[in-house]
């Protein structure tokens, strides 16, 4: 993952990009969220590869795994 997931200042400010490309991972998680399927978006962005993609999905996993998360009772 770590050679998937670039973070680069000078590109998107910073966000975490797919291989150093102008491909933030916010927009996979987003095009997967809104329902389409790695191959379509394969198919729309050829300098992408299916490992970016698994990738992506590793980073977000990553991302989620936490401790405990406090809820604020109202």
């Amino acid at each position: 993952m770590e050679s998937r997931i670039t973070i680069d200042p000078s590109i998107c400010h910073g966000k975490p990009c797919i291989r150093g490309l102008r491909y933030p991972v916010e927009n996979i998680l987003e095009w997967l969220a809104a329902g389409m399927s790695i191959d379509e978006i394969l198919a729309d962005y050829e300098d992408l590869e299916r490992e970016d993609i698994l990738a992506t999905l590793a980073y977000a996993a990553r991302l989620a795994h936490i401790k405990r998360m406090d809820r604020k009772v109202a």
